[in-house]
């Protein structure tokens, strides 16, 4: 089928529709597809062109040999807390925006899945891994509560202060033990799952779709409440400098 309203290449994200579906491709492969400013507002132009032409799947997807290698560190230097801070409350909205869509969302991991692309990931209604996928969550370790309290809900509380606290790297193949993977599929497979998962997705219509997402999903003082967690924890002083420390002392281990 021939995809509609695609942009350009080489911007942060590959946006295009085709059909009933809207893909969403992270497209910084140099980067391994790090989370900045113009990726995040490109993903939330992407999903609002989503729900203005009542897409019925969003699938997320990573350019490259990886989905995300997370938020992306270069610069810092140039950045204040209060740059940081914006960036993160932004990424939060990104998160809150995919998690509430009123349509079926998925996320296809493959490669590094780490930190904010691991959100980004466990935030999508579907998920699914090829084979060797990674996962990492190291937010905490420089004070940033991002998806915490949703992830705590997706693999229950015990072993999210596991992985939280550790920041351990684990495989798509214990990630579909956990409840954060659903299924592991290669690369070939991709296109005929989207497409079955799109027709699943079109069993409601559009309204009932909708309020089925609704009702299965957190209450909006929930929502606010991550939101102000996530604040609270950005504006504690001295941001760039734990994010600095995190990374100095990740390239000494």
């Amino acid at each position: 089928m021939q995809k509609s309203h695609a942009h350009q290449d080489r911007t942060a994200v590959g946006i295009s529709h085709e059909g009933s579906v809207t893909h969403l491709m992270l497209n910084r492969p140099e980067k391994l597809n790090a989370v900045n400013a113009e990726m995040v507002e490109q993903l939330i132009r992407g999903l609002d062109e989503a729900v203005q032409r009542e897409s019925r799947l969003v699938v997320f997807s990573g350019s490259g040999r990886a989905f995300s290698a997370g938020f992306d560190l270069s610069g810092l230097e140039e950045q204040t807390d209060a740059d940081l801070l914006y960036r993160f409350v932004r990424i939060e909205m990104l998160l809150q925006k995919i998690y509430t869509a009123p349509m079926n969302t998925m996320a296809i991991g493959h490669g590094r899945c780490f930190g904010a692309g691991a959100d980004i990931f466990c935030s999508c209604a579907r998920r699914v891994a090829a084979a060797g996928t990674t996962f990492k969550m190291p937010g905490l370790q420089f004070g940033i509560v991002l998806g915490t309290r949703r992830f705590a809900q997706l693999v229950g509380r015990d072993v999210a202060r596991e992985l939280l606290r550790t920041s351990r790297v684990f495989t798509a193949e214990e990630g579909l033990g956990l409840g954060v993977v659903q299924q592991i599929t290669e690369s070939e497979d991709w296109s005929s799952l989207i497409e079955t998962i799109a027709k699943e997705s079109s069993f409601l219509t559009l309204a009932a779709a909708s309020s089925l997402l609704r009702n299965t999903r957190d209450r909006s003082a929930d929502l606010d409440q991550d939101l102000s967690e996530l604040t609270r924890s950005a504006a504690a002083p001295g941001l760039a400098d734990r994010i600095q420390a995190y990374v100095s002392k990740s390239a000494s281990q």
